[in-house]
């Protein structure tokens, strides 16, 4: 190779090796004129991220909260004292309310009024409708249900069988209502008529309490009908229930598909 074609062959590398350091150049320049606009993009979306969370959530609650409103139900909860349910498949401890005397018998102090309005109610329409019971402990609610038991028995009735007939009338130990001190017996002492008791059920609604156990609802209470035994569950709850024929046990399955 001459001396020519080695200077030539210089001079080509160097020009090659100038365009590569100017393409290098030229990118970071490129780079660093773009990447605030990169860093801005990307701070958009994470932004735009952060920020549909939170509005899907709030979506969702506004959904469910229009849902509650748009429902016929009262807007009350299933964990209010007053709707507090009791059965044989939901038994409870001895709850131990504060208590008031009305005449001879004693209910939670929450109800008091509202009882003694509801039996002067009564009474403008029997002058002899009187509390026949109000709160039993659970003591005291196991004492009657086993002498309930051994009445039965001593007819001659198998233990099983006198259970099973004492239980369509006689909740067990720790499922009667009459522990909450919401529940109340009312009748006349020679025993209710159904035209009189149509008339009380009727009127119950207005001071909050409703027929506990009416006709036909046997198979949903796990009791026969009783029409002297009424539940307080305050006046909103009292009427809707009233309205639409429900039992407890029915109206907090309602409340609870309500989300309420």
């Amino acid at each position: 190779m001459s001396k020519y074609q080695r200077a030539k062959k210089k001079k080509t590398g160097w020009i090659w090796f100038f365009c590569l350091l100017l393409l290098l150049v030229g990118s970071g320049v490129a780079v660093f004129y773009l990447k605030p606009e990169w860093v801005q993009s990307l701070a958009f979306w994470e932004q735009k991220t952060v920020q549909t969370a939170p509005k899907k959530v709030e979506k969702k609650k506004q959904e469910k909260k229009e849902g509650k409103l748009k429902t016929d139900l009262p807007q009350v909860s299933t964990k209010d004292w007053n709707l507090v349910l009791v059965n044989r498949d939901n038994k409870l401890p001895e709850l131990n309310p504060q208590l008031t005397d009305v005449e001879e018998i004693k209910v939670d102090s929450r109800i008091a009024e509202q009882t003694r309005q509801f039996l002067a109610a009564a009474r403008a329409l029997a002058p002899e409708e009187s509390l026949i019971s109000g709160y039993r402990s659970v003591a005291e609610q196991t004492e009657l249900y086993n002498e309930r038991v051994a009445q039965l028995e001593a007819t001659g009735l198998p233990h099983e069988e006198a259970e099973k007939q004492v239980q369509t009338q006689v909740q067990v130990p720790g499922a009667s209502e009459h522990q909450t001190g919401l529940a109340i017996d009312m009748s006349l002492p020679s025993g209710q008529s159904e035209e009189l008791a149509k008339q009380l059920v009727a009127l119950a609604p207005q001071f909050g309490f409703v027929l506990r156990y009416p006709e036909g609802k046997n198979a949903i209470t796990g009791v026969d009908y009783e029409n002297w035994h009424f539940r307080y569950v305050g006046v909103e709850n009292a009427q809707y229930m009233a309205k639409h024929q429900l039992v407890l046990e029915e109206y907090i399955q309602k409340l609870k598909e309500a989300g309420l």
